[in-house]
């Protein structure tokens, strides 16, 4: 029955040689994150909240580029099984273009606009001007940020997955050392508070994007060539479009219906507390799924490279062996997960945080959702960011992440909290239906082997090739 599983040593070697690198770039994203929620919950749960409020836009604009990542990656890995490094440029170009383009509006929204545009995520007005000072200041940040994640990604999905994990390090421990600084007024600057916080972030993503630069004017491995990454051509803005534009709106649209979540909870009675709890709960959930993401980064790559050297014999049951990979981690990481929120967390993590009893039983309550349903999650993040993307099935896939989510679980989820007024719970149970209903969208698709796709075919950019 299970008789996918045995690909022998080699595929397990090599596929744990590129998840590695990548779970450690995740895990250093997710600890500064969680870095920052303990500095700022220092300073009590309204800032905590707030915070969470002000990255509510921010979480889309990470979206965006993961979603400019994954879409790169279903061309580029393809690409470099050929070894086409002249159209790996163009890919490089045209993301940097969009991922440049998208960053900047949202930044100039949150520095002009910041009072506007908190008030419609939550009604708190304690909240509000809080949330207000932070986005102001750490929008400019992503601008920085989202080009390096275009040129790591890249990078990652040739099989250099190292890169991203050191320039991420760096940054997380850069971010933690001046959230010290700025947050709490050491070494002689001023205490700033959530200001502090945006402050240190803007300035470790300032470092993380000059030695992004470095690395990309020193590198033998993939050169830059200027002429194509300011000039892609028609041609391959034509497959970008078509394959990575489908996962760029994906992530988007899903970042927003996410967001929209945490616009349900900051309307909602108690929404201080709530929110506390979910800014912890959020770091903590997204501590979990690091694996399930290196996981996933690492199939799309596998896929992707097998389809595009013409070895696509075996790539289906190399999916599915992934994806069984992928939902056994989130069964043992989910029942870690569900023994710490109710024996360990309460009395070693949650005092750290500053927070209330009531927000602690919020806390243990979301954590519990979160691994009793991490499984499916997981399997659902391999199948779909992983199989179907790397296989160039992107409409597929897209349908699959968008369908449960904005046709079932957010409707339930304002319903339940906002309508009917049944508490956090019950938005829980909302929420937690995008997991089930997209895990019985995704198995019948992937069975279909309609996914295994060479995006490259008559997409090869010569060097005299008009372009934009």
């Amino acid at each position: 029955m299970f008789s996918y599983l045995n690909r022998g040593r080699a595929f397990y070697r090599d596929a744990a040689l590129l998840a590695l690198p990548i779970l450690l770039q995740n895990l250093c994203t997710t600890l500064l994150g969680l870095t920052d929620t303990f500095m700022v919950g220092a300073l009590g749960e309204a800032p905590l909240a707030a915070v969470l409020v002000a990255n509510t836009p921010v979480f889309v604009i990470q979206l965006v580029i993961f979603g400019l990542q994954s879409g790169s990656s279903v061309l580029i890995s393809q690409f470099w099984g050929k070894g086409d490094t002249d159209s790996i440029n163009r890919v490089v170009g045209l993301g940097c273009y969009v991922a440049g383009a998208i960053s900047l509006v949202f930044a100039g929204v949150m520095f002009f606009l910041p009072v506007p545009l908190m008030g419609m995520l939550t009604d708190n007005q304690e909240l509000v001007p809080l949330a207000a000072s932070y986005a102001r200041i750490v929008g400019f940040s992503y601008i920085l940020n989202s080009i390096t994640g275009v040129y790591v990604g890249a990078h990652r999905s040739m099989e250099n997955p190292k890169l991203g994990m050191v320039i991420f390090a760096i940054s997380m421990l850069t971010n933690t050392f001046l959230n010290w600084v700025f947050i709490f007024g050491n070494l002689g600057a001023p205490a700033l508070g959530v200001e502090g916080a945006a402050l240190a972030t803007l300035l470790s993503r300032t470092v993380e994007f000059v030695i992004m630069v470095t690395y990309a004017l020193t590198n033998a491995r993939f050169r830059l060539k200027p002429a194509l990454l300011l000039r892609p051509g028609s041609a391959l803005l034509q497959k970008f479009v078509r394959y990575s534009g489908p996962v760029v709106l994906n992530e988007t649209l899903w970042g927003l219906g996410n967001s929209l979540y945490k616009v349900v909870m900051g309307h909602m009675e108690g929404s201080t507390e709530i929110l506390a709890a979910r800014a912890l709960a959020g770091n903590m959930e997204d501590l979990c799924t690091v694996a399930i993401f290196a996981i996933s980064g690492t199939t799309a790559i596998i896929i992707g490279r097998e389809i595009g050297a013409g070895r696509r014999e075996q790539v289906y049951e190399m999916g599915a062996a992934l994806n069984t990979m992928a939902m056994g981690c989130g069964l043992v990481i989910g029942l870690v997960l569900i023994g710490g929120a109710w024996w360990i967390f309460p009395g070693l993590v949650y005092p750290f945080f500053h927070l209330s009893s009531v927000s602690g039983g919020i806390t243990t309550m979301m954590l519990t959702f979160t691994g009793v349903f991490l499984p499916l999650r997981a399997f659902n993040t391999v199948n779909t960011v992983g199989v179907l993307r790397g296989g160039g099935d992107v409409r597929a896939a897209t349908v699959i992440d968008l369908l449960p989510l904005w046709l079932v679980a957010l409707p339930l989820a304002a319903i339940f909290g906002l309508g009917l007024k049944w508490g956090i719970f019950w938005v829980y149970v909302g929420i937690m239906m995008e997991s089930t209903t997209k895990f019985f969208l995704g198995v019948p698709r992937f069975r279909s082997r309609a996914w295994i796709n060479d995006v490259t075919q008559f997409s090869h950019v010569k060097e005299g090739e008009p372009s934009l």
